[in-house]
């Protein structure tokens, strides 16, 4: 019978269990018993990456909202080009310790990549703050869906002032993808009263998982 070992803990803003666990070679992030992200079910963030990366300018600028376990980020650094500058908003520094720390062989190098900056803080800061520096792509995977999980200051970017802020970041052409567990038909209404396009796309899990149980709520800027 092979172990779950608990590598590191740590609690959440909101004071919930944050776990980062290894089973059979895998890792696991759970917070408030509650299965966050692995690094076998990967396929959505990877998607939400290409999605994102399909029309982006010359020397772009990309945000993208939650570090996870790095699988988002890798895939966008393989896309853009060597003069892209990709800032990664972490609101937990435990992450980004973690990443150093356990799962450096996974994707933890890619934080020593020249073209990522990172931010240790709430994405609704640099969103909220960009000024005229604005972005080419948005990738926000900050919790589980847009009824929070990792902390409750999270439902305001899911909210209409929060999403009037994000369209006002993008750059014109700009595009915001949200990261999603579940689908969430109110959530995707509230998109279209702000942005003239949005697409709602099903996405699995991982590459041979027989249902799409994630969803991805893409979103442009005029």
């Amino acid at each position: 019978m092979k172990v779950t070992t608990t590598l590191a803990t740590s609690r959440t803003p909101d004071g919930a269990l944050l776990l980062l666990q290894e089973h059979d070679g895998q890792h696991y992030l759970k917070v408030g018993g509650v299965q966050l992200m692995s690094t076998n079910a990967s396929s959505s963030e990877q998607m939400m990456a290409e999605i994102s990366c399909s029309s982006l300018r010359p020397k772009p600028r990309i945000l993208i909202g939650g570090l996870g376990f790095g699988f988002t980020l890798k895939r966008v650094l393989e896309l853009v080009p060597q003069d892209a500058i990709v800032e990664v908003a972490e609101l937990l520094p435990e992450i980004v310790q973690w990443n150093r720390e356990f799962l450096r062989e996974v994707n933890g190098r890619l934080l020593d990549d020249p073209r990522v900056v990172i931010r240790l803080g709430d994405v609704f800061d640099p969103i909220s703050r960009c000024g005229k520096d604005r972005y080419d792509a948005i990738l926000l995977d900050v919790d589980n869906s847009p009824d929070p999980l990792v902390q409750k200051g999270n439902a305001r970017l899911y909210q209409r002032r929060g999403l009037e802020l994000v369209k006002s970041a993008l750059n014109p052409k700009g595009r915001v993808v949200y990261w999603s567990a579940n689908r969430d038909d109110d959530f995707a209404h509230s998109l279209k009263r702000v942005f003239a396009k949005v697409d709602c796309i099903s996405a699995k899990a991982y590459p041979k998982a027989k249902r799409f149980t994630h969803t991805l709520f893409v979103a442009d800027r005029e």
